[in-house]
């Protein structure tokens, strides 16, 4: 039996055009089983984890739907809630519209706390298609009438064990009493516990239930280390490792957008030539790097975990994680980048103190210890021997990090999105939000 394509799937033509220039073909197991469902307007339970493709999965039959209707949002509205539990996956959401529905006529928009309210509220002032939120942004817009969400027809609940984690059981009780009962509901989590399935059952009406299991397997053919190191030499090895001639194809991964520019610019000034993709990037800058990449004219491509399933390049020798990933799914098709078509490849972790936990998670979740590296000029035997902090902990410090170096950039690479809206109730520009962005993050 031949796999399902994504040209088999009832999906119009911009957003099939947006899917392969994209690189995708194949929809992954996730993708296959729901699309079809949603695009009939049916409830769904998805149990599945980040990593599996489960933002496709919901992205494409909205923007599907979206794109076909003729119902306008009202000023302060939106007709598609997403709902998520950090910024970062907001922002990661949004990306994916962004790309999929890059030849549609729509407005989508971003919001979440730790920044300034004011270009958010801006931002919503007209109305927004689809919206991406985090609980406590979205309950101040609310409160504050800069947002209604009773005209939301699709809601979308991502993640909602890690929400039931992180206190926002009650924030989101208080929203299912704000949208209308009759709407389309799309309810993921990675594990079900008895209060998870407590909720899915008052959220849900008939839906269809779908288990997915999370990507766990590495090519044989990848050689996989860590090296250990501090945060503030990463850049010196990458640069010794680059100088190695073995080193002639890389992808270099990053945790942000902001750090994907940050290593370019070094690598730029010791003249190894690179560039970057990622959500910041236009689609045809993102394909001039990506050509010029797979004809050999650059060495080294620098991406974030976006575009990591797009990147389908033979003969790369190694995948560097300049930053290790905080989704264990993520780690493995990072390194799926390389030891392709029979070839082998080498995958190589930089870790430093915060990080050791996620190495932690990536061993669990591949079933194997990860060898150590310590034969290079930058090991740290210190980082090698601290203790593995807390994921909670670790991610503290890792975002305080981020922000402290990303101080001072302002809305720097945002690609002119930061602004209000020109106009009110039309589909006559593709508009797309980013909202209250001040510091370059994924």
């Amino acid at each position: 039996m031949n796999p399902v394509k994504f040209s088999d799937l009832n999906l119009i033509e911009p957003i099939q055009k947006a899917i392969q220039l994209a690189g995708y073909d194949t929809p992954t197991p996730i993708q296959a089983q729901s699309i079809p469902h949603l695009l009939l307007g049916k409830d769904l339970l998805g149990c599945a984890q980040t990593g599996t493709g489960k933002t496709a999965a919901f992205a494409l039959p909205i923007l599907n739907r979206i794109a076909q209707s003729k119902n306008y949002p009202s000023p302060k509205n939106t007709t598609v809630l997403i709902l998520t539990p950090t910024r970062e996956l907001a922002l990661q959401i949004f990306e994916n519209f962004n790309t999929y529905g890059q030849f549609i006529k729509i407005k989508t928009a971003v919001v979440y706390g730790g920044v300034g309210i004011g270009p958010q509220i801006r931002a919503l002032q007209d109305g927004v298609d689809i919206l991406i939120a985090t609980p406590g942004r979205l309950l101040d817009l609310i409160e504050q009438n800069k947002l209604s969400i009773r005209q939301v027809e699709t809601f979308v609940l991502d993640e909602a064990d890690r929400m039931l984690d992180m206190g926002f059981i009650h924030d989101i009780k208080k929203v299912l009493t704000m949208i209308p009962k009759m709407r389309q509901t799309l309810f993921f989590s990675a594990t079900m516990p008895t209060e998870i399935e407590k909720l899915a059952s008052t959220m849900l009406m008939n839906p269809v239930r779908i288990e997915v299991n999370p990507v766990s397997s590495t090519a044989e053919k990848v050689a996989q280390t860590v090296m250990y190191v501090e945060q503030s030499r990463k850049r010196d090895l990458l640069r010794h490792l680059l100088l190695d001639p073995k080193f002639n194809r890389v992808i270099v991964f990053t945790r942000t957008k902001h750090g994907a520019n940050r290593v370019t610019e070094l690598l730029t000034k010791n003249r190894i030539s690179s560039e970057a993709i990622h959500g910041n990037k236009s689609q045809n800058a993102r394909q001039r790097a990506l050509d010029a990449f797979k004809d050999g004219k650059i060495q080294v491509l620098i991406a974030t975990d976006i575009a990591a399933r797009g990147i389908d390049v033979d003969g790369i020798s190694h995948v560097i994680n300049f930053e290790v990933p905080n989704v264990a799914e993520s780690y493995v098709h990072r390194i799926g980048r390389t030891a392709r078509a029979g070839a082998t490849g080498e995958a190589i972790s930089f870790c430093d103190t915060e990080e050791k936990s996620y190495i932690r998670d990536i061993e669990k979740l591949i079933g194997q210890p990860i060898p150590v590296n310590r034969d290079h000029p930058y090991h740290s035997a210190a980082v090698e021997s601290a203790p593995t902090l807390s994921k909670g902990k670790a991610k503290a410090s890792i975002e305080r990090n981020q922000n402290s170096r990303s101080s001072g950039g302002g809305a720097r690479g945002g690609g002119g999105r930061g602004g209000p809206p020109k106009s009110a109730g039309s589909r006559s520009k593709n508009k797309k939000y980013f909202t209250g962005f001040k510091s370059n993050s994924k």
